[in-house]
């Protein structure tokens, strides 16, 4: 394998439905303009409460991504 430098970066996905929803939303949209995502490690998972119900799901990642090397 050659060598490579990858860089990690924070990523907060929201979602009403779940957890595991806001982290697919998070990497999805990330998907969108960051290429070579590697690994994404959850580092913090909340919820917002309203009238004693939660109304939504966060999830902190930290995602790696490879530098692609200029042409």
């Amino acid at each position: 394998m050659a060598d490579s430098v990858y860089r990690v970066t924070e990523l907060i996905g929201t979602s009403s439905q779940s957890w595991e929803a806001a982290a697919k939303m998070a990497i999805e949209t990330a998907a969108k303009s960051l290429r070579d995502l590697r690994v994404a490690e959850v580092v913090e998972q909340d919820m917002t409460i309203e009238d004693g119900k939660v109304t939504s799901y966060r999830v902190k990642l930290n995602v790696s991504f490879k530098y692609l090397p200029e042409k």
